[in-house]
């Protein structure tokens, strides 16, 4: 397996979708602030020298202009964009609020990421998180097999990793994958 540099994405300016009432999966459309794309360009900086040959992106819209402006930093090419790189779900059925979605993720930590035996939650567990990323690192391993930037989000690279409170642009290195839990990927559910 090739050596893998986990990016999280830069700091998000959501004034705007704040002001007009976005909530919900609707947040993801959120662009970097001035914060974040400054923390964007300096971990591009830092990655000149990595040895990486390529830049992959989860597809929400933060993860993609981190992205970008690494590659400007880099001169390294996005070379894709993997769905099973997106944000974790703090609720399957697409329609929460910033409240709801901040308890999620307090449920989430309080059970170590995973539902309680016999229960379910509406929260996406860090085994589905971890094997649909898993997923798309081997997928982005098996067409180029030279080291690479992946740039995606907190609880996805704390899923791969076990380290918790990743910062803005923090940088992790893979060296293997973890392996992958068996079950299914929750999926999102039309709300009820």
């Amino acid at each position: 397996m090739p050596r893998i540099l986990l990016v999280r994405h830069g700091e998000v300016d959501g004034a705007q979708l704040d002001a007009e009432g976005w909530w919900g999966p609707a947040r993801d459309f959120s662009p970097l602030s001035a914060v974040g794309i400054q923390q964007a360009k300096e971990v591009g900086q830092k990655l000149r020298d990595s040895g990486a040959t390529r830049i992959i992106s989860s597809p929400l819209t933060r993860a993609l202009q981190t992205a970008a402006v690494i590659a400007a930093e880099t001169h390294l090419p996005l070379t894709a964009v993997e769905f099973d790189l997106r944000e974790w779900l703090p609720d399957a059925t697409l329609s929460w609020r910033t409240a709801e979605a901040v308890a999620a993720v307090s449920d989430f930590h309080l059970h170590n990421g995973e539902w309680p035996p016999g229960e379910t939650r509406t929260w996406e567990p860090q085994s589905s998180v971890r094997r649909r990323a898993t997923q798309a690192l081997q997928r982005q391993s098996a067409l180029n097999n030279t080291p690479f930037i992946a740039v995606s989000h907190s609880m996805l690279i704390e899923s791969l990793t076990g380290d918790l409170g990743i910062e803005h642009c923090g940088v992790r290195e893979l060296d293997q994958l973890p392996v992958a839990d068996t079950g299914t990927i929750l999926l999102p559910k039309p709300a009820a």
